[in-house]
């Protein structure tokens, strides 16, 4: 279907900032990549060692979704473990919109990307030599590797970092926005950057990988850290890169939820190591959603969790551990523990209180099994793809893994090319003059805040047609006097980012009319097979700036 211009997911321009390519300064490389997260540096240790490879990274190297992953890293490793079993695991919960031969691909290739971190050197947890193996909802095997407890990411980036910044023909730029992706007649040449609040950067690539990670950010309840707004979503977007379900936002169940705190995540291990959720009562409930108990799919958990929330007019549920042994339980889960030690809780003997919050995109910009885009020279890899593995919802601890093995083929096919082509330095005929901004300031920060709140309201775990359509009103309705600017800093930035993908996020949501995966309609509560077996994709034409979705 086509949308018409009022319908567009907001009104848009091709680039945020004025380009004048002999005003601004300029660098060349042969690949660049932006997102320092694990996707991202997989894929600069992929690109051949003759070939200059440019990593930006808009905060810290350490500051990414990957970082902050708890859980662990989902792959085939128990002998009695089969893969035909990890795929079944894993279309089971994708709601039959995976794509089958990617996700086999992705699980037959885990093992070797694992055995790769641990030549990086990534400790992960073991006891006499053998690696131990835990279990999350919707596997049906003990699979998933974890490290420091609780703090998976956190080991593996350090591996990952420390390798990476031994590569010769690897430079990297930390502190880096990137406001928007370089196209020449429709082939992706670069982006423009501002490096640590400096005049933007226009940088030439002769291949670009975009491993920018999530957006969790658009909600006032996330896992994600401050960073993760979208940016990458949004930039392919303006290039003209197709993006695919976007109303496949992952709430994950169990978010630490106390007044003051940051809103941790309490990882889907706990309940793997037999944890019980409870309502305000002491109750445990899962029983009366779901046969699998605490260890169904994360979906269903938190719906069931909110459901819960709602029958006992309580702002949260519990997870508890009382049951098992509290020494095994602090040495387990130590981050968490000690996270929650700060506030009192002991997780050994407390209830922690909980309730969802957006955690994983599971849409994305589509790319192929190569990890290839719709735009020629322009890759990507990790959370910022739709690339069938995960479907309508996100297997627990697959996504790492989704990094590692796109990461490696995005890596490895941007190298091949970029070899391949000649080097010319050439700086390209663009040139934009961005709408002249009004004098009238604006209050940045309440904006993002009341749009964060509107999102968390009206497309959150559950939506129905009437608060998807006001929302649709108040995103529009920002984007006419937001969009119309051009800031200057990473905050104005940021806001029409989440903006544009906010709106994408809604009118997929209003399109798809069935409850799927982590898609919940409460006015069609049912899956509708006949219809919805489909993906919703968006696209713009650059040139023209006129959005059209097809289903």
């Amino acid at each position: 279907m086509t949308l018409s211009e009022e319908k567009a997911p907001v009104g848009m321009r091709r680039y945020l900032i004025d380009i004048h390519p002999k005003r601004m300064t300029h660098f060349f490389t042969d690949v660049l990549i932006i997102g320092g997260g694990l996707a991202g540096l997989r894929a600069a240790n992929e690109i051949s060692p003759h070939v200059s490879t440019l990593v930006v990274t808009k905060d810290k190297l350490a500051e990414s979704n990957s970082q902050y992953a708890q859980g662990g890293i989902a792959t085939v490793w128990d002998p009695e473990d089969r893969f035909e079993d990890h795929v079944q695991d894993t279309l089971t919960a994708g709601g039959a919109l995976c794509d089958r031969e990617i996700v086999e691909m992705v699980v037959h290739e885990a093992p070797q990307r694992v055995e790769e971190l641990i030549r990086w050197g990534t400790r992960f947890d073991s006891h006499n030599g053998e690696l131990l193996l835990g279990r999350e909802g919707g596997h049906s095997h003990q699979r998933i590797l974890h490290a420091l407890g609780d703090a998976t990411g956190k080991e593996i980036m350090r591996a990952v970092i420390e390798r990476t910044r031994q590569l010769p023909n690897v430079t990297i730029w930390e502190r880096t926005f990137t406001i928007d992706l370089l196209t020449h007649e429709g082939v992706c040449c670069g982006a423009v950057v501002a490096i640590d609040g400096q005049p933007p950067t226009l940088v030439w690539a002769k291949q670009t990988i975009l491993c920018s990670g999530g957006c969790g950010q658009v909600y006032r309840e996330s896992t994600n850290p401050r960073v993760a707004t979208g940016d990458g979503h949004a930039i392919a977007y303006r290039a003209g890169a197709e993006v695919r379900d976007m109303e496949f936002m992952q709430f994950h169940p169990t978010v630490l939820y106390l007044a003051g705190s940051a809103r941790t995540l309490i990882t889907e291990a706990i309940r793997g190591e037999g944890a019980y959720l409870v309502d305000s009562n002491g109750y445990r409930f899962m029983s009366d959603y779901d046969a699998r108990l605490e260890l169904a799919p994360r979906d269903i958990v938190s719906q069931s969790i909110v459901s819960q929330m709602e029958k006992t007019q309580h702002p949260c549920v519990y997870l508890t551990m009382q049951h098992l042994d509290a020494t095994f339980v602090r040495q387990r889960f130590p981050g968490i523990a000690k996270t929650c030690a700060d506030f009192g809780i002991d997780i050994a003997k407390d209830r922690i209180p909980v309730r969802p919050g957006a955690h994983y995109m599971v849409g994305g910009v589509t790319v192929d099994a190569h990890g290839r885009t719709s735009i020629p020279g322009l890759w990507a890899a990790g959370e910022v793809t739709s690339s069938g593995l995960h479907g309508a919802n996100r297997l627990a601890s697959n996504s790492l893994l989704e990094g590692l093995v796109f990461g490696a083929k995005a890596g490895s096919g941007a190298s091949l090319v970029a070899e391949s082509m000649p080097h010319t330095f050439q700086v390209l005929p663009i040139t934009y003059r961005a709408t002249d901004t009004p004098l009238d300031p604006l209050d940045v920060t309440d904006i993002r805040n009341s749009l964060q709140s509107l999102m968390w309201r009206s497309v959150g775990v559950r939506r129905s047609g009437p608060k998807l359509e006001e929302a649709w009103q108040t995103i529009h309705a920002y984007g006419r006097y937001v969009l119309s600017r051009q800031f200057h800093d990473v905050s104005g930035w940021e806001l029409q980012n989440l903006l544009l993908v906010s709106g994408l996020i809604t009118r997929a949501a209003t399109i798809r009319t069935e409850s799927r995966g982590v898609h919940l309609r409460t006015d069609y509560p049912e899956a509708n097979d006949a219809q919805w077996m489909k993906h919703i994709n968006f696209q713009v034409d650059a040139s023209a700036v006129i959005p059209t979705a097809r289903e």
